[in-house]
């Protein structure tokens, strides 16, 4: 079949090699244009443009794809589909329908719940024991699109929102390439998504990220293990006498009980409002990340040190649409 590829995380990157390997011909590949990072600030190409660069696949990075110029340029591409994973723009109907087939997307999450943004982070946040990764025909709406293809993922209680990002990676490609040879038999058959169930994962706003110790253990566990590798669940201590961002990425719920944010003993056990979390590894501002058992080596004794409540700042982590 002749796709148009549209995506521009790493994230996206297998699905676009496994693409090519099946023999279809991505006559056209969108991302995101080049933009400037690190110390140099010089541009840096995503990974998908890179990736389709090096399979001599025409890369296209326009801002938008609202006008009708960069409408008409797609269409004239005459493709059988588009194949949207984590692309970042806005796909206005003339694009949507330019495909013969219209435009798949490959979305991280058993929808309806999580429409948006962030479904692998609110979906560990919100403590839910499984997800999905779905192959959804794109509407006008937000992620509201018939489903096609679904394959189950299940969370268990240490999963961090990192682990869950790459199970999807291993998943994705092949439900996706599934999908497309369905497809070109006419056997890809859609279902509607239910309204009843559907909540809405917004962007991770850098506020949510500062620990409310006042929460249950568990609740604190689950924003740890959403945040985990990044942006991270983070905390000020008091180390050499200042205060110190500390980024914790891994814990466990055990018993305990003291004030929201004391640090209970020399194990790193920190109260919470109800039980307490055992920190298992963490990240100081500025350094690597490290095993907790590590990082006490380095600082000396914390028991009894409370660290401040900071509040999470927003809507509900389970907000409806």
């Amino acid at each position: 079949m002749r796709v148009i590829f549209m995506g521009t995380p790493a994230f996206s990157v297998p699905v676009f090699n496994r693409i090519l390997e099946k023999g279809h011909e991505i006559v056209a590949c969108y991302t995101k244009a080049p933009r400037a990072a690190g110390r140099g600030q010089r541009e840096q190409k995503s990974p998908v443009h890179v990736a389709a660069e090096a399979a001599g696949v025409p890369v296209f990075t326009p801002k938008s794809l609202k006008g009708k110029k960069e409408q008409h340029k797609f269409a004239s591409h005459q493709a059988d589909v588009g194949v949207v994973v984590a692309y970042g723009l806005i796909l206005p109907k003339p694009v949507l329908d330019a495909p013969v087939h219209g435009c798949l997307n490959l979305h991280g999450s058993k929808l309806p719940r999580w429409r948006g943004a962030a479904p692998i982070q609110r979906a560990i946040m919100a403590g839910d024991k499984s997800t999905a990764v779905q192959v959804m025909q794109m509407d006008e709406g937000l992620d509201t699109g018939a489903v096609g293809l679904c394959t189950e993922i299940v969370i268990d209680a240490q999963m961090s929102a990192g682990e869950l990002h790459d199970r999807m990676m291993e998943l994705g490609p092949d439900l996706m390439v599934r999908a497309l040879e369905r497809l070109e038999r006419g056997e890809l058959h859609f279902t509607p998504q239910p309204e009843e169930g559907a909540t809405y994962a917004r962007k991770i706003d850098k506020a949510e990220a500062a620990i409310d110790w006042t929460l249950s253990a568990g609740e604190v566990h689950n924003l740890v293990r959403g945040l985990s590798p990044f942006p991270g669940a983070w905390c000020q201590m008091e180390l050499g006498g200042a205060p110190v961002r500390v980024k914790i990425l891994r814990g466990s719920v055990v018993k305990g009980e003291g004030t929201p944010g004391e640090i209970l003993d020399e194990s790193l056990t920190i109260a919470c409002g109800k039980d307490a979390i055992r920190v298992l590894q963490v990240q100081r501002q500025g350094r690597s990340a490290m095993e907790a058992a590590d990082f006490l080596r380095g600082t000396g004794s914390l028991k009894g040190q409370v660290l401040s409540r900071s509040h999470i700042q927003g809507g509900g982590r389970n907000a409806p649409l």
